[in-house]
């Protein structure tokens, strides 16, 4: 059936997406993106552009902060025609440096895809820090 094709597909690229972030491929991270792309990450004050979405990779690499693992708990996917919107959360854990425990952190994502050319790409998204209950 398409429509379970398309899930497993748009999953896989939400994997995809933090399997670049781990390995910093900024390349491959930055072709999920659709060219009109505006979203609002949390770390951010005001929603940003395509041109952006690799600022927090290359901050974090600065300041030698690598995600070491990442598990996805997936909440909902919606696909309608050619968008897909999907709401995850995320729990990830990062190192700054050898000498360094991993830091957890766990935060909710919401991507909206829009399939183009017949690939999909990330043309909308937020993410929120959960709640003290985990929400």
């Amino acid at each position: 059936m398409a429509a379970d094709a398309d899930n497993r597909q748009i999953w896989s690229l939400e994997n995809s997406y933090w399997d670049y972030v781990k390995s910093a491929d900024l390349e491959r991270y930055r072709a999920l993106w659709h060219d009109n792309f505006i979203g609002w990450p949390h770390v951010n004050s005001k929603p940003l552009r395509k041109t952006h979405v690799t600022d927090w990779i290359t901050a974090n690499q600065e300041k030698d902060i690598k995600l070491e693992s990442y598990s996805i708990e997936p909440e909902a996917l919606q696909v309608t025609g050619d968008i897909a919107v999907v709401h995850y959360r995320i729990s990830m854990n990062w190192s700054a440096g050898k000498d360094t425990p991993a830091e957890a952190e766990t935060i909710r994502i919401h991507h909206t895809w829009a399939r183009t050319l017949g690939a999909w790409q990330i043309i909308g998204g937020m993410s929120a820090p959960v709640n003290s209950e985990g929400r």
